[in-house]
């Protein structure tokens, strides 16, 4: 594959592993990254466009060329010239801003200093952790469990491993008072969480499950319940995507039953997932006696510190009439008044400055509204359902949402609708829809 990237050295002479060293250190040197050098068949992957550069060594190329990952790894047709603004219009590895730099120039500069400041608090700290950097975290914790379900993963993936590896490098180097171990494993296992979510969504399962152990461990050490009954949902979330259903309900009531003295809405979180995963099983009384229990607890909660987290750390009621329709919808019920209360769902993501908005469960409410027209019959209303999620551009399409989506797919194959020419024409929409995604940061 010829990528702009290649182009890029190929215009400069620097193919060769020799020519491609010198000036790459020279920008790693000049943003305090000393010693990075990657070994030459890392840099002929990176020429061939089999692999993309990752953590350090992608700061490092995108400072130096002033181009994006993203448009580095764009493949360029044989034969033609490429013509990609830049990110900047001045020197990539600047570190001051010079009179007349832009704004945007001006942020990245700005970016790469707080960085820099970031790399010297948790180094200056040898023989122990100081006030500074548990304040770094903190913030870098509650900064990305806010991202996390509102932007693509490939915008927040990096940032999430690198704050991942640090908090994991502090608690192995013995320089962690007994006082902040709590904190720092709290932080551990929160992070992990997001790592393995992650994972989940870029269907790498296995790795997604590993992660979520590493969460349980870190729950278990920061002593701390709800947190760990949150994880237990994490690994049904997991198995439920994987078409574990029956794993999904296990863990699900696992972790509610370790949550049931605890008035914040990781047990309301619990209960619906006990629900979509009974669902997925036929189970209709569970999925009715789960949901029956969330809707009398709402009125009794008490947020929590895994509540003033937000984010995937919080269940708004928004989510739980989300995870109330979808279970009704895999059941296979589609009468007006569900149809309702998925309109509700969809409107209730409606707003993306709200503080419960998550473009994955819009999606998925949007999903599930279109399956519930469907097993009412309306093949028109499902199509316009879908529709925007059909659209989504391909950085949003993680495993959660296609999954939705195939579902859809496969309800256009019952006998109440396969032979109607929308259906068909939806159902082929659909079946190319996982193929064109490249599923997130690989």
């Amino acid at each position: 594959m010829r990528t702009y990237f290649r182009y890029w050295l190929d215009e400069r002479e620097l193919r060769d592993h020799k020519d491609f060293l010198p000036p790459f250190l020279e920008v790693a040197t000049r943003l305090g990254l000393r010693g990075l050098e990657p070994a030459k068949p890392t840099v002929q992957a990176w020429y061939y466009g089999t692999r993309r550069p990752q953590g350090d060594f992608r700061r490092v190329i995108v400072a130096w060329t002033d181009h994006s990952i993203d448009q580095l790894w764009t493949e360029i047709p044989e034969g033609t010239v490429p013509d990609f603004r830049p990110l900047s219009g001045t020197s990539s590895i600047a570190h001051h801003a010079e009179p007349g730099m832009g704004l945007n120039d001006m942020k990245r500069t700005g970016a790469m200093a707080a960085r820099r400041a970031k790399e010297f608090l948790l180094g200056v700290d040898r023989d122990r952790v100081g006030v500074d950097t548990l304040d770094l975290l903190r913030d870098d914790v509650a900064r990305l469990v806010a991202a996390y379900p509102r932007v693509p993963l490939s915008t927040v993936w990096t940032d999430l491993l690198d704050s991942h590896g640090q908090v994991l490098r502090l608690l192995e180097s013995g320089r962690v008072q007994p006082s902040q171990l709590r904190e720092l494993n709290f932080m551990a296992s929160a992070l992990s969480f997001l790592v393995a979510k992650g994972c989940n969504d870029m269907e790498d399962r296995d790795n997604a499950m590993t992660m979520a152990r590493l969460a349980s461990s870190c729950a278990r050490d920061a002593e701390h319940p709800p947190l760990i009954a949150l994880i237990d949902g994490l690994k049904s979330l997991i198995s439920y995507w994987a078409d574990r259903p029956g794993d999904a309900l296990h863990y699900a009531r696992q972790g509610a039953a370790s949550a049931d003295e605890h008035k914040g809405t990781v047990g309301l979180w619990l209960l619906g997932l006990q629900s979509r995963a009974a669902a997925v099983l036929g189970d209709e009384e569970t999925v009715r006696s789960a949901n029956q229990l969330a809707a009398e607890r709402r009125d009794y909660v008490v947020p929590d510190d895994l509540d003033a987290l937000g984010g995937l750390f919080t269940y708004s009621q928004e989510k739980q009439l989300y995870y109330l329709v979808e279970a009704e919808a895999l059941l296979g019920h589609g009468d007006a008044a569900l149809a309702t209360q998925a309109e509700l769902a969809v409107q209730g993501f409606s707003d993306p400055d709200a503080p419960s908005w998550a473009f994955g469960d819009l999606a998925g409410s949007q999903c599930d509204l279109a399956l519930v027209r469907l097993n009412g019959g309306d093949i028109e209303g499902a199509a316009a359902a879908i529709r925007p999620v059909l659209d989504l551009p391909s950085s949003h399409r993680n495993n959660g949402i296609v999954v939705s989506a195939q579902r859809v797919r496969r309800a256009l194959t019952s006998d109440q609708v396969r032979t109607a020419i929308a259906a068909r024409d939806l159902r082929e929409e659909i079946e190319v829809y996982p193929p064109t995604r490249p599923a997130l940061p690989r």
